[in-house]
């Protein structure tokens, strides 16, 4: 088989409609809107568009699905998304081939993807059992406090589109595991991966109406009647902080439990007793993950002056020897960006610091042909007024700035209205220690270029968010603590 015809079967699989109430539908006035190959520009295929209609019949499935789910025993909620992982993993290639197809990062990081996706299902499947109480005695002796776990409710899910697979388990894996019922909404630039996992989760035995998903290119028109409609009890959004802000407005009508990861600008410190060889492996993943399109991207590079220089020629050394090509392509090591808007982005932060002073040490154009595509880019002496200094810059792009104390660097680090990650190498205990300490940051990377896990914690400060996703406190997003006070007699 070609690899061209394997691409075609792959897409062919997923069944490309809505899930309501466990029925796979056209939408309601039979729209549709292209999925996009960012390789190439071109479309891959076309899935339904679903209007506000598609939506709330979505949301009274889930509504109507919500009693019987809740009182599913925890271990048959937990097989689900047991077996659920272990269809994922069984059917690991064809999804990143499919992930790669509509997102465009490279075949080998979407394989990862697929894996750390799967991971969020085994561990709230353990999770699922675990949910406990509590029973005490009041402190006057008279009576005694029980205290119960309860599924939040319906629960709306908004997933971006740079992890397709992985956002939306890290969403659903909790909801299932506490008993929540949910419509989600994946991004319109990648729907094809959510709807290859919905037919897994059926395929594991999810019950029809718990899941339901709606694929749109109005998603605001169509999420906003969702939220104020009053039966959805919870909404958990991964995405801009623009666009969060907005959701946050939105629920506070009815009072809905909200979780947002929202947006970040992760600083990187390197101190100049750091171990530099770690430092740029470090800068390479927390930069070139995911093509730079990823809220924990490392988006300035803050360098200890008696180190820059090394520091920024190794960096650059090793992003302009990457491999820039197609993601299906197996010696590819950097995809396009997502869209030409992205792309277009991109260009104008670079050419916007360049204006303002900054020199280009490797790429820093963007190439003609087909694809979104923008080299791997590392800037130096990059001033504080440059806009990439205080926006994401979603691309394999690394702006390099000097300190000269460690004052200096925490400052610098924290002069901004995000605070979902921050990257730190030093080889000095105390330093680590004092530093972590005073980030402003939900997370910490110290000495190491990744902090994703699905058995932790993450989620931001600030502007980067509200709640958090993964570990032992992801299921709690989805769990309502009720009291009971009981009188003995």
């Amino acid at each position: 088989m070609s690899s061209e015809q394997r691409e075609r079967e792959v897409v062919a699989a997923v069944d490309k409609q809505l899930l309501i109430a466990g029925k796979w539908q056209p939408a309601a006035d039979d729209a549709t809107f292209d999925v996009e190959d960012p390789s190439t520009g071109q479309p891959l295929c076309a899935v339904a568009d679903a209007g506000v209609a598609d939506g709330l019949a979505a949301l009274d499935a889930a509504a109507a699905a919500q009693d019987s789910w809740a009182a599913q025993p925890p271990r048959e909620r937990a097989e689900i998304l047991r077996r659920s992982f272990e269809l994922i993993m069984a059917r690991q290639e064809d999804l990143a081939l499919l992930m790669t197809l509509e997102m465009g990062k490279p075949i080998a990081e979407a394989r990862g993807e697929v894996a750390y996706a799967a991971e969020f299902f085994r561990w709230f499947s353990e999770e699922a059992a675990r949910i406990d109480g509590g029973y005490a005695v009041a402190p006057n002796g008279q009576g005694r406090f029980v205290v119960m776990r309860q599924p939040v409710g319906p629960s709306l899910l908004i997933t971006p589109w740079n992890f397709p697979m992985a956002m939306g388990t890290r969403k659903i894996g909790p909801a299932v595991a506490a008993g929540c019922t949910m419509v989600i909404k994946p991004a319109h630039q990648t729907p094809l991966s959510m709807l290859a996992l919905a037919g897994i989760l059926i395929e594991a035995g999810l019950p029809e109406g718990v899941l339901n998903v709606i694929t749109t290119a109005h998603a605001g028109a169509v999420m906003e009647p969702m939220i104020k409609d009053g039966r959805a009890r919870k909404l958990s959004f991964t995405g801009s902080t623009a666009v969060g802000r907005k959701l946050l407005e939105q629920c506070a009508d009815q009072v809905l439990r909200t979780s947002m990861e929202l947006g970040g600008n992760a600083p990187f410190l390197v101190f100049d007793d750091a171990d530099l060889d770690a430092a740029v492996d470090g800068a390479m993943l927390a930069k070139m993950r995911n093509i730079g399109e990823a809220c924990t991207a490392a988006n300035r590079f803050l360098v200890h002056a008696d180190v820059a220089e090394e520091f920024t020629e190794r960096l650059a050394r090793r992003m302009g020897a990457l491999a820039i090509g197609r993601g299906v392509e197996d010696d590819t090591e950097v995809g396009p960006l997502i869209d030409q808007a992205a792309r277009d982005k991109v260009t104008s932060l670079v050419s916007d610091a360049v204006d303002r002073g900054a020199r280009v040490v490797v790429g820093g154009e963007a190439g003609g042909g087909t694809g979104y595509y923008y080299p791997p880019t590392v800037l130096a002496d990059v001033p504080p007024s440059a806009k990439m200094a205080h926006e994401e810059i979603f691309g394999p792009v690394a702006p390099v700035t000097t300190f000269a104390t460690e004052d200096e660097a925490v400052a610098a680090a924290n002069d901004t209205e995000y605070g979902l990650v921050a990257y730190l190498y030093t080889e000095n205990l105390q330093r680590a220690f004092r530093v972590t300490e005073r980030l402003q940051t939900g997370m910490v990377g110290l000495n190491q270029g990744i902090v994703s896990n699905p058995a932790a914690p993450f989620g931001g400060v600030k502007h980067s968010g509200l709640g958090r996703e993964g570990g032992k406190v992801g299921i709690e997003e989805f769990l309502e603590t009720k009291y009971v006070a009981m009188a003995l007699r």
